[in-house]
């Protein structure tokens, strides 16, 4: 199972993770700005499911997850690492 490691960006409300050597997706970008535009992908669909996500972007190498301004990473951050540790469980398990 990858290690997560976590970066500040300028938006104080969003993070980025990364991970050793494990890919996010195969390839491209993903963004969804809403549950309803995350509906059916694997990872974004879940992280959505949190209460207080505002917006997910995804590229191969990192995850960006902003969240709304009245919610708090200390709150936010672990249930975050969660939902990516399952994602990468069950695919690595398929």
């Amino acid at each position: 199972m990858p290690a997560f490691q976590t970066q500040g960006t300028p938006n104080p409300n969003s993070i980025k993770i990364v991970t050793d050597g494990s890919s996010f997706i195969d390839e491209g970008m993903e963004s969804f700005n809403s549950a309803q535009e995350a509906e059916g992908h694997p990872l974004g669909h879940r992280l959505f499911a949190l209460p207080g996500i505002a917006n997910v972007f995804i590229l191969p190498q990192f995850v960006t997850v902003t969240k709304y301004p009245a919610t708090k990473w200390d709150n936010l951050l672990p249930k975050v690492k969660e939902v990516l540790r399952s994602y990468f469980e069950e695919r690595d398990a398929a």
